[in-house]
């Protein structure tokens, strides 16, 4: 086979028209026809690799997942699945590598590091030491995954060390999360989980004078653009100067955002700044296969033939995907079939009452700490309040969007866990999902305790879902892939993700860019400042419950 394109070399930074010819799956020959562009041509360019991503928080199985990202040239992906495996452990992990196998994008998988995330909260499973060392013997599981337990590692925790030390053994990098950790702390956590120079990792940076500071000692930045948490305008900016040491990822990606597009739209953004095309198709195609040492073609000859067409370097619209010589995306469609795997979950709770979700206090006033949810961030505020008690009953105050939050444990029956949050914007009604990183327990938010209870009882019937409801009204989308899933089809489920989304927006008052997708996030406790988990309120600055 033989593609006549202009063809660009990252690596020496040059296009030129040509061919590339490709037997067997990988390319034998790439022959110059000229130095100028034909602007008839498509571009070929290597193809796309998003960094990070946990494939779980698309709702979507990978075969799915797959199905969407090959039309928007995503060649690969850094996948850490470490949301299902908080859920079923080492049964989560091999189901995702089993399904992922089943298709021709290539994903390459982490082994989990922080398996629970913390002793503070209810997960479903551990990954201990020896399946750390079980997994990083394999050839397609290519890092240890991010650390998160960054105090683990500052005070030489004896089972983080570990994990770090088996990285260091099989000469696999260790993906970094420090959310914020600046000066001493962070050179100490960045040396600390460096395997080879320049080996560690951080896709958390929310600012750039965090991210430049770990990249002048010696960490490599992911820019992160996801359907919640959103930094790439805050660190581009880095591009030019560190486009060696710098990648793009998702991190966590809705099907509806999918649909729309993948690492292809961070590249038109980035070259609408005016940043160099060259500095930005080595941040989004070849740093991640040098990084991680991955099997992936970067459009040379004796490459695997894993590269795409571009319509133009403006748009970066994708006209076709190849992966090992195979097209397997061409004008909007994949070319290649699904077949679905069996149904894995882990999902043992009764359903709840109203009386459950009622928090007693004796004064006429509750003082506490209220979360404050922030639009496009993991991270959270925190604001001090007072809601008035009636009844013996502390009052959600819907006024000024000071609403309740719930966590319920999935995996037991057990007391909910209960406290208020702000900015979500509802004006009635509740929504909720079992989608709670990182230990995946059903989150619920409302204005009133029956929609409450309606939508998490829609969500423990279906062990799994999205949810919304209206006093005993719910509507649900269904998870039931580790409650977190479904092998449904990808565009049909990013249809009805968005409709939800539109209606918990227009009708229930939801004011959020993302709704569910923060929602997700307000039990994860390794992201400051505060959360809620199924114990209870959670300081991540102290890393204590708050009292």
């Amino acid at each position: 086979m033989q593609i006549h394109a202009n063809v660009i070399n990252v690596v020496a930074q040059i296009i030129f028209e040509g061919t590339i010819t490709i037997e067997n799956g990988k390319i034998t020959a790439i022959a110059k026809i000229s130095d100028a562009i034909n602007a008839s041509l498509p571009f070929a360019c290597p193809g796309f690799i998003d960094s990070h991503v946990h494939i779980e928080s698309s709702m979507l199985t990978p075969t799915q997942f797959a199905r969407m990202a090959v039309v928007h040239g995503t060649v690969a992906t850094i996948s850490d699945p470490h949301e299902i495996a908080n859920v079923c452990g080492m049964q989560g992990v091999m189901y995702m590598i089993a399904d992922a196998a089943q298709v021709p994008l290539k994903f390459y998988f982490g082994a989990p590091s922080c398996v629970p995330a913390t002793v503070f909260e209810t997960a479903g499973a551990a990954i201990s030491v020896d399946e750390v060392d079980t997994l990083l013997q394999r050839n397609d599981v290519k890092y240890l995954s991010e650390m998160m337990n960054f105090p683990g590692v500052l005070y030489d925790d004896e089972v983080v060390m570990a994990k770090i030390k088996l990285a260091k053994k099989y000469n696999k990098p260790v993906d970094g999360h420090a959310p914020g950790l600046m000066g001493d702390a962070a050179k100490t956590y960045i040396d600390k989980i460096t395997v080879n120079p320049c080996s560690a990792t951080d896709h958390e940076c929310f600012t750039a004078a965090e991210a430049l500071h770990k990249l002048q000692n010696g960490m490599k930045i992911i820019i992160r653009e996801g359907s919640a948490a959103k930094n790439f305008d805050a660190l581009a900016p880095l591009i030019n100067e560190w486009s060696n040491y710098m990648m793009f990822c998702s991190d966590d990606k809705h099907p509806d955002s999918l649909a729309l597009g993948h690492i292809n739209q961070l590249c038109a953004r980035a070259t609408a700044l005016g940043i160099n095309v060259f500095n930005v198709l080595q941040v989004a195609c070849i740093n991640p296969i040098q990084h991680y040492q991955l099997e992936v073609g970067t459009l040379q000859v004796g490459d695997n033939a894993d590269f795409i067409l571009l319509q133009d370097l403006v748009s970066f619209n994708v006209n076709a995907t190849f992966i090992n010589g195979e097209l397997v995306a061409a004008n909007g469609e994949a070319n290649f079939n699904i077949v679905t795997n069996e149904v894995i979950n882990n999902f043992n709770c009764s359903a709840i009452d109203a009386a459950q979700l009622q928090l007693k206090h004796t004064n006429n006033l509750f003082a506490t700490q209220a979360i404050v949810a922030l639009d496009g961030q993991l991270i959270t505020n925190k604001l001090p309040i007072e809601l008035n008690v009636i009844n013996g009953i502390v009052q959600n105050d819907v006024v000024n969007d000071i609403l309740k939050i719930v966590v319920v444990n999935r995996y037991m029956d057990a007391p909910v866990a209960i406290a208020f949050i702000k900015n979500f914007g509802l004006k009635k009604g509740a929504i909720a999902c079992s989608v709670a990183h990182d230990s995946h327990n059903v989150l619920c938010v409302g204005t009133n305790d029956e929609s409450m209870t309606t939508a998490i009882n829609s969500i423990i019937k279906h062990k799994g879902g999205l949810s919304y409801a209206l006093d005993a009204a719910a509507t649900i989308l269904p998870l039931p892939v580790a409650g977190i899933m479904t092998t449904a089809d990808g565009y049909q489920v990013a249809e009805q993700y968005a409709a939800m989304d539109l209606y918990v927006k227009q009708v229930l008052g939801a004011t959020l860019q993302s709704p569910y997708m923060t929602l997700s996030f307000m039990a994860l406790l390794v992201i400051p400042h505060l959360k809620l988990s199924d114990k209870g309120l959670f300081d991540g600055d102290t890393f204590q419950f708050v009292h």
